[in-house]
């Protein structure tokens, strides 16, 4: 195997279409349906599948078990530069359920249509999962070998906060990923229309996540009395609060920039107090940048009682609250305000929000691999609204980015697929994907 490093913008790519296609529709197949808590399906012989690729690729994976079938499984590729720290390349397994009533096509069937893959997990994430085997093993049979060692994980539980997945791998192998100071995962590297100006928006933030339980008590009593003591009026009235809250416009270094490049690009000046004229620009991106420019506390569920006649003494709901980097002290404090007197709270799930630099030598790169396969396009930073297992690995001190390359048509709502019903990804998109991913790999 070569030692020796190449330049492959200089060199054309061969189309890597049948066998993205192939592998990505294996994984679909696969229904790795994700309940929450430790229900799940599937994905162990997920992670089966893809050992057996990674083997095919040169490497010696191995699967590691948190529960009995909660699989993830990591390998490792040696680069020809062993000074160079190596760089993380991650995707998750799982997939949110889907219920194929709602669906045109069965979500597991992996169907072919109008140069499409349909099914769930096409863009969340089994189409990056494919894209990045794919390469890999192009890369082993042709004898190349990247700059960095590359330390490749397929990660469980990714879509219940990665508990049984990329939490449990950090708490206990952390060794598996000794040495690497960089991640590469999902959802960043999508491109979309700015007024007929093509351009791609690479993930370099995610906000904070708490999935919150409040909880309110009283004294019970008979429903026909004067009770001013109602943990039902008391909650009702904290979660009414807590609604109907406006979180204001809060810019970080992320949106800030990306929103200021979107003006410049459109030829219009940028008001940060009303960035509207920016989000219209950004079509259906719009979904997810509207979404980063504030903190966001949305009330999803409410139980109390069990008789029409009683006053129950407990009343209980759930609040997810996505917070942005910096913001979560100021986001609890004045929830706890807004709730006022008599409400608790305890955190079901948390994790924090992470922002990293839109530069480096490996932002670079990223960059310049899209603008070989798409001369002169602009590469822009954005925030995820939701979050990837990028915070995981951040305890390690990994910084870790969004980056799954695709070129996709400008009337496709790509973000409303996320969690979406018809779930798809275009054939063409994969196989573009895969080669800016084959310039980055090869040469960083």
């Amino acid at each position: 195997m070569s030692i020796s490093p190449r330049d492959p913008a200089t060199e054309a790519i061969e189309p890597f279409e049948d066998e993205v296609v192939r592998v990505c529709r294996d994984l679909i197949r696969i229904d790795t349906s994700n309940f929450g808590g430790n229900d799940s399906r599937g994905e162990r012989e997920a992670a089966e599948y893809c050992a057996e690729l990674m083997r095919g690729a040169g490497m010696e994976p191995h699967i590691y078990e948190s529960s009995p079938g909660r699989a993830s499984v990591v390998g490792r590729v040696a680069g020809w530069d062993r000074e160079a720290p190596a760089l993380i390349l991650h995707g998750h397994l799982d997939v949110v359920p889907a219920d194929a009533a709602e669906w045109s096509v069965d979500p597991f069937s992996a169907e072919l249509r109008d140069g499409m893959i349909w099914g769930r997990g096409a863009v969340d994430m089994k189409g990056m999962d494919a894209m990045i085997l794919t390469v890999l093993a192009h890369l082993h049979r042709a004898g190349r070998r990247p700059r960095r060692d590359l330390i490749i994980a397929f990660f469980s539980d990714e879509e219940a906060g990665g508990v049984y997945g990329a939490r449990w791998m950090v708490d206990e192998h952390p060794e598996v990923f000794a040495g690497a100071t960089e991640a590469i995962s999902e959802v960043g590297g999508f491109s979309t229309d700015l007024r007929g100006q093509r351009a791609y928006l690479l993930q370099t933030a995610e906000k904070g996540l708490a999935w919150l339980n409040l909880t309110s008590t009283g004294a019970p009593g008979h429903g026909s009395a004067v009770h001013p003591d109602n943990a039902v009026t008391r909650l009702s009235g904290a979660i009414q609060r807590i609604g109907a809250h406006s979180w204001p416009l809060t810019y970080t270094k992320t949106t800030r920039s990306l929103l200021e490049q979107v003006a410049e690009i459109c030829g219009v000046a940028f008001d940060e107090t009303d960035p509207t004229p920016q989000l219209e620009a950004l079509g259906s991106a719009a979904r997810f940048v509207g979404s980063t420019l504030r903190n966001s506390t949305n009330p999803t569920g409410l139980t109390a009682g069990y008789k029409h006649n009683v006053i129950p003494g407990r009343a209980e709901a759930t609040l997810d609250v996505r917070f942005l980097p910096g913001e979560e002290e100021d986001v609890m404090s004045t929830l706890r305000e807004l709730a006022g007197e008599g409400v608790d709270f305890s955190h079901e799930h948390r994790d924090i929000s992470l922002e990293v630099p839109f530069s480096g030598g490996l932002v670079d790169l990223m960059i310049e691999s899209i603008q070989a396969e798409d001369p002169g396009a602009p590469v822009l930073p954005f925030m995820m609204s939701g979050g990837t297992d990028n915070k995981s690995l951040s305890r390690l001190g990994i910084a870790g980015y969004g980056f799954a390359p695709l070129q996709l048509p400008a009337d496709l709502d790509f973000t409303g697929l996320f969690h979406g019903i018809d779930e798809r990804v275009p054939v063409s998109a994969l196989d573009f994907g895969c080669r800016v991913l084959h310039r980055l790999l090869e040469t960083h």
